[in-house]
């Protein structure tokens, strides 16, 4: 697996964790970065590749990964702003109650709160119960009460997976809108949308998916793609916007699929070949192979956690992020340990996220481990 690692800048002093924060940067992505801002330099030369372009083949890409039709992806800045998209549209009628995660990630908490307020809505915030698993307590809240689900495919925190097939059936058979935020997963845990389908799914681009800050992706279910409205008005969203010699005849029609939902400025000159490098990546190596390979590597911190009694069988985790409770231990001292030996993780509520990938080996792990034993 340690293979990869070649591809990836990285300090040989450090033993990164930490892919859920931010993924270490790829040659690629830096190389393809580099050259955009060459071309950035030279606007006089820019071409209509350049415009609209290379969105196409980013679209291409990212349908690749979510497992989609390009034509159903937007390209938008961060997940926050599809979210705000989605509760544009998705509404539930007064009284209707919308389900979240209990601690979920304030983006994914935050816009339906507000929505709650303004429309009379009573928000649900669901926790693992008892002799349950996560996806067993947000299914016994899903009821005809129940108007918008919004789910990741896993905890933030903990890694802990949701089953996102049932919980979508369960959403479709009382009538509910299904929005994910898929930040955590998507790029390392194969998920296929369209088997899913929910309304709206969302993913920022700068972690599991490999690419720069300031380009996420938006999968949008085909009946928004006709009658949806999106959450800014940009010239480049309209249908016939290629042609600059005509904008001023305006028109009421959105360029075709999920492009109405595009962010203002989406050709992102700088951005958009490093996040067309990163996505290729992925999808040379398959979200499969990803999963299989990370997984190779937490399964070591899955043992380590049986052998002291910290696991919870009703509490599986996604292959690519998996959690250690502190249980007890000194943070202060802890971080000076992880420091020294050049381990960085996450701190998340009250237990350390470790979330490494195919630039990882079984040395990183036993790194951390041992620091934990000290």
């Amino acid at each position: 697996m340690n293979e990869q690692k070649h591809l990836f800048l990285l300090d040989a002093a450090v033993r990164y964790l930490n892919c859920a924060n931010m993924s270490p940067m790829l040659v690629s992505v830096k190389v393809a970065g580099l050259q955009a801002l060459e071309t950035r330099a030279a606007p006089w030369k820019l071409t209509e590749a350049e415009w609209f372009g290379n969105a196409e083949i980013l679209r291409a890409e990212a349908g690749k990964v979510f497992q989609t039709d390009y034509n159903n992806i937007a390209l938008i800045p961060s997940a926050s702003y599809g979210l705000a998209a989605a509760a544009k549209n998705c509404v539930p009628a007064r009284g209707k109650t919308i389900v979240v995660l209990h601690q979920e990630f304030p983006s994914n908490y935050y816009v339906w709160e507000e929505m709650a307020a303004q429309q009379g809505l009573q928000l649900v915030s669901i926790q693992q119960e008892n002799n349950k698993t996560l996806t067993e307590s947000v299914l016994e809240k899903i009821n005809t009460h129940t108007g918008l689900v919004a789910v990741p495919n896993c905890h933030w925190t903990s890694g802990v997976w949701l089953d996102l097939q049932t919980i979508a059936d369960a959403a479709r058979t009382v009538g509910a809108y299904l929005v994910l935020d898929l930040s955590q997963s998507m790029g390392a845990l194969p998920t296929e949308i369209d088997t899913i389908q929910p309304d709206f799914a969302v993913s920022v681009g700068y972690k599991w998916m490999m690419g720069p800050y300031g380009i996420s992706y938006m999968y949008v279910s085909p009946q928004w793609q006709q009658n949806g409205s999106p959450l800014e008005y940009s010239w480049l969203i309209k249908k016939g916007s290629e042609n600059f010699a005509n904008l001023t005849t305006y028109v009421n029609d959105y360029r075709q699929g999920a492009r109405r939902f595009d962010m203002g400025e989406f050709p992102q000159i700088n951005l958009m070949p490093m996040a067309i490098a990163g996505l290729r990546q992925i999808n040379e190596w398959g979200t499969g192979f990803i999963q299989e390979g990370i997984r190779q590597l937490t399964d070591g911190i899955i043992t380590y956690k049986k052998q002291r009694n910290l696991f919870n069988a009703l509490a599986p985790s996604v292959g690519h992020i998996v959690n250690i409770p502190l249980d007890g231990r000194d943070i202060t001292e802890l971080k000076k340990r992880l420091q020294k030996a050049g381990v960085v993780i996450s701190f998340r509520g009250t237990s350390i996220r470790i979330a490494p990938h195919l630039y990882n080996d079984a040395s990183d792990v036993q790194a951390l481990l041992s620091c934990l034993e000290m």
